[in-house]
């Protein structure tokens, strides 16, 4: 049976709370979800593993992973893009040149290149243990998502490799996905593949990486802590996410 509608949450800074921890409220509106039918997905930049605990707390199994690059919904996997291997060896060069590292992520696994004190940082950042050393993942394994860890050199990155394209989230680091890839673009892959088309769609975020997300989906929800330009292309602006803005906007619109 279709849902009655899709409702796709992004998680730091929109469902989950300063701690990285799903509130009491927001886990039981997302079991009133389920019961009216309606389909709680997460969509994040972070990948499966790094979600079980959060996705255990909030009673969702439903998943866009690494910025749209890995769809699962109820344990199925829907779509998965993977990074062509010659620009992945291009990209670890070119950032050990620089000085940064790199974090290598498929669905199942994280490796990195290397422990420092930088990457400590990053991962403390989302309140993620260090994955484990293995700078030659990528030959053994398929990878759906690359993590830059570098403070600065965005723009050095975008210009040299145009076949990628690179979120920075946070101080430390930057996502980097194939350049046709985003949470939107997963929201599209699990609609035409479960034939969900016709099915109401409600998009919530905070970050530059929800730009895409919200624009897939038919109602755009910013939070209160969002930037200035997500509001500006949301239909409902709700409360911080660590001020009930969650519970808020599915009452508003009546989901709850």
């Amino acid at each position: 049976m279709k849902p009655k509608a899709i409702t796709f949450f992004d998680l730091d800074g929109t469902l989950l709370n300063k701690q990285s921890q799903v509130d009491p409220d927001v886990a039981q509106a997302m079991q009133t979800l389920r019961k009216n039918n309606i389909l709680p997905v997460i969509a994040t930049g972070r990948t499966n593993p790094e979600i079980i605990d959060i996705a255990k707390a909030a009673g969702i199994d439903s998943f866009i992973t690494m910025n749209g690059q890995y769809v699962e919904i109820a344990g199925k996997e829907v779509y998965s893009d993977i990074l062509d291997v010659g620009v992945v060896e291009r990209m670890l060069h070119f950032a050990q040149s620089r000085g940064d590292e790199l974090g290598f992520y498929n669905h199942k696994k994280i490796r990195v290149t290397t422990h420092t004190a930088l990457m400590k940082k990053a991962y403390d950042f989302i309140h993620s243990d260090l994955p484990e050393i293995d700078p030659e993942f990528f030959q053994k394994e398929e990878l759906n998502m690359l993590l830059v860890l570098g403070t600065d050199g965005d723009d050095e990155y975008i210009k040299n490799f145009p076949e990628l394209k690179f979120f920075r989230n946070g101080p430390f680091s930057i996502d980097t996905i194939d350049k046709d890839g985003s949470k939107g673009h997963g929201v599209r892959k699990l609609l035409e593949n479960m034939n969900y088309l016709d099915v109401p769609t409600y998009g919530f975020g905070d970050g530059p990486n929800d730009m895409e997300l919200l624009g897939a989906c038919k109602y755009k929800i910013a939070m209160g802590n969002a930037r200035d330009t997500l509001k500006e292309q949301a239909d409902f602006v709700t409360k911080k996410n660590t001020d009930g803005g969650i519970v808020y906007a599915l009452r508003h619109f009546d989901l709850i």
